[in-house]
Order: C-alpha cells, then sequence, then structure tokens
C-alpha cells in the first residue's frame, strides 16, 4: 500500500465511494440480524439506510457533500431520536462498525492510524446517540 500523508481526507487515502460502501455493506449486514439493532431499521428502508450512512461516511470522511447537498446538516442525534437507543444498541452498534473498520485494516484498505481515527469517531458518535438511561 503507497503511504499517503494523513494530513490529506481518509477519503483520498482509500478507493474513494468504493471504501465506504464495503464498510457500510459489512456493518449492516451484522446489523439486520442484531436482536438489539435489527428491529430499529424498517426492513423496507434497509437500503436507504445503507445509503445515508455511506453518504454521510463519504462526506464526513473528506468526500463528496451529496449527503448534505440532499439532506442538510447531519443533526444525528435528532434524527435518530424516535428510535430508543440505549446502552446495548449503543455497544452492538459499535461493536459492528469496530468489526467492519477492523476487517477493512487487516484487508490493507487502511492504515493503523486511520483505524485508531475511525474507531476513536464511532465510539464518540455511538455513545452521543444515546437517548434512553438505561434502568437497574
Amino acid at each position: 500500500m503507497v503511504k499517503i500523508p494523513l494530513e490529506q481526507p481518509l477519503f483520498d487515502r482509500v478507493d474513494g465511494v468504493a471504501f465506504f460502501e464495503r464498510l457500510v455493506d459489512r456493518f449492516y449486514a451484522a446489523v439486520v440480524v442484531d436482536p438489539y439493532l435489527g428491529p430499529l431499521y424498517p426492513a423496507d428502508d434497509i437500503d436507504g439506510a445503507r445509503e445515508r450512512l455511506t453518504l454521510f461516511l463519504v462526506q464526513y470522511w473528506g468526500g463528496p457533500t451529496t449527503y448534505g447537498d440532499t439532506r442538510g446538516h447531519p443533526r444525528l442525534r435528532m434524527r435518530h431520536a424516535g428510535f430508543e437507543i440505549g446502552e446495548a444498541e449503543r455497544e452492538a452498534w459499535f461493536r459492528h462498525m469496530a468489526i467492519s473498520v477492523g476487517v477493512a485494516f487487516e484487508a490493507g484498505e487502511i492504515s493503523e492510524d486511520d483505524e485508531a481515527r475511525m474507531l476513536s469517531y464511532f465510539a464518540m458518535a455511538a455513545a452521543h446517540m444515546v437517548n434512553v438511561a438505561e434502568t437497574d
């Protein structure tokens, strides 16, 4: 793999949209069968969810702004407010995304630094989405 300076956006260090499509496909393959997350995703909109996440990640990591151009500001917490997201959902979401990122690293698609940056972002994003307090 050719080393590209980290100052360049991740989008430019990977093979663009195709990288994020593979990442999201791996992620959703696990999500749709997850007992916590599967029920949160309407079966008739799973393709839409894939597309929206792909476009968001492409934009977030330095690619084209198609997500913002078509959907406006991400407002992730607001867009997910209608779904009960507790610690179990947060943990499941992050676990599936971390596995997907790990596969990309193992396949040589991203560097160790990129893997760490992505995992840090996804951990923060998953925690931010929690909107239900756990009860004892």
